[in-house]
């Protein structure tokens, strides 16, 4: 099983990319050398550095004719991804 979910494309995660750096949402559990093993088997690159952040969820409400309603985003977790100076992970090339 793999503990990506998704690459995250933002502004300033695609900044990153100039950097030889890409940011990943994975799963809330995954520990730094799960996630090293796994983008070096599905992309093909060589990791020299992974930062992770774990994010909570949002606080969410509504107001409805039944009255509020409150909830909670999922919380998740990201990686922070350095590659080997000289490669590149393409997100785009299977369109």
């Amino acid at each position: 099983m793999s503990t990506l979910k998704k690459p995250i494309v933002t502004e300033k995660a695609t900044g990153l990319n100039e950097k030889g750096q890409y940011v990943f949402e994975v799963e809330r559990t995954a520990n730094k050398v799960q996630i090293k093993k796994d983008i070096e088997q599905f992309y093909g690159v060589t990791v020299t550095g992974i930062s992770t952040i774990r994010t909570n969820g949002k606080v969410k409400s509504k107001f409805t004719k039944g009255g509020s309603v409150s909830g909670r985003r999922a919380h998740g977790k990201k990686a922070i991804v350095t590659v080997k100076e000289g490669e590149v992970i393409d997100f785009y090339s299977g369109i």
